[in-house]
């Protein structure tokens, strides 16, 4: 476990512990490391679990997908990112999402349910973790704010545009890679991947934006018709 304290001591979940009591923590909710296989499940909608999930290496998507296979795109989990804590806090909750390994992914399993218990060990850090729990909570809630933000836009234009201004504000710049290809972008908008090709296309040819693959330039002004 020790070649994985930097991505520990850099998630959220144990941030403000040292290495020592990480590893007691470690100890106290009976960690255990799975490794899942692109394309392999972690988790599945319809499941319980008591263990959340935190990424030690690879990717992860969070997915939603009904019975003729369309998928919704929650969010994308890299290394240090957690993943399940809600469903994992609730014992006997059902799952309404699916994991699926983007890549080959190393994830750390954590009994939830021995965390919110008195510690028997008397953990002088077992509060802080709490704290820190919560806290990751509330960051998952503002993303699904977000997500609910650019959905609830009428088109296929909007919610792109509502999208890319997000992540534009959140990284502080114009110009920007995003984490989602092409398919994983239209999926996590909710939107058909060839209509969103052609509103980047029309975009690009009226000056709104750049773009190659995953990077985007945001040229505000107006564009065409609206301005930006």
């Amino acid at each position: 476990m020790k070649e994985y304290l930097f991505i520990l001591k850099n998630s959220p979940f144990f941030s403000g512990l040292t290495a020592e009591e990480i590893f007691a923590v470690l100890k106290c909710v009976d960690a255990r490391i799975t490794i899942k296989k692109k394309g392999e499940y972690l988790f599945r909608s319809g499941e319980s679990t008591a263990s959340m999930g935190l990424v030690l290496s690879g990717t992860v998507l969070v997915i939603q997908e009904d019975l003729w296979g369309r998928r919704n795109i929650m969010s994308r989990v890299e290394a240090g990112g957690l993943l399940a804590e809600a469903f994992a806090a609730v014992p006997g909750s059902v799952l309404n999402v699916s994991v699926e390994a983007v890549e080959e992914s190393k994830i750390l399993l954590l009994d939830v349910g021995r965390l919110l218990l008195v510690c028997p060990a008397a953990c002088t850090h077992h509060n802080r973790l709490v704290r820190n729990l919560v806290s990751v909570l509330a960051g998952k809630i503002l993303l699904f704010n977000d997500k609910i933000t650019h959905m609830s836009k009428r088109s296929t234009r909007d919610k792109l545009l509502s999208y890319l201004s997000s992540e534009s504000l959140r990284q502080g710049k114009l110009s920007f890679d995003i984490p989602y290809d092409r398919q994983q972008l239209a999926d996590y908008l909710c939107v058909d991947r060839a209509a969103m090709s052609a509103e980047i296309s029309k975009l690009q040819r009226e000056g709104m934006l750049k773009t190659e693959r995953k990077h985007f330039e945001l040229l505000p002004g107006c564009g065409g018709n609206q301005c930006f």
